[in-house]
């Protein structure tokens, strides 16, 4: 496993430099969104980011992606905002992107209570981590 230490201060600056037609002319590195489907069938529109370029957020559902040089992403954690201070959600996402190997957040923004939240986070937990769901029930029945 390796790491980089990465100055957020040098990637603002350096982010800062470029002027809005200097941007607009740039290929974008990532999608801006991303639609994930949960066990139900249900889709969900996702904003993406990068972990570093991440902003910092309010309640809401996440997924932690490591996309590869083939553009294949692999969700790597499903799980929610639970934070008033929205930048202690973007430290604790990072932190745990950054354990994970992600260099992707994404982000539905859309669920509007905790419970439509912990509904949803369930929902792309199940279709994207079966396996947790089948051990938790067997885990339950004991």
């Amino acid at each position: 496993m390796s790491a980089r230490i990465v100055e957020l201060s040098r990637v603002a600056a350096a982010k800062a430099a470029i002027s809005p037609e200097e941007e607009a002319l740039q290929e974008p590195s990532v999608q801006q969104f991303q639609f994930w489907t949960g066990a139900s069938g249900q889709r969900y529109v996702h904003s993406v980011f990068s972990l570093i370029g991440c902003p910092e957020l309010p309640k809401a559902v996440y997924l932690l992606v490591r996309r590869d040089q083939h553009d294949r992403r692999t969700v790597l954690r499903v799980g929610r905002t639970r934070h008033d201070a929205e930048s202690l959600n973007l430290a604790e996402i990072r932190h745990r992107g950054a354990q994970l190997g992600a260099n992707e957040v994404h982000v539905h923004f859309l669920a509007k209570s905790e419970r439509e939240r912990r509904r949803i986070e369930l929902d792309l937990r199940a279709a994207h981590f079966p396996e947790l769901s089948v051990e938790r029930k067997s885990f339950m029945r004991h």
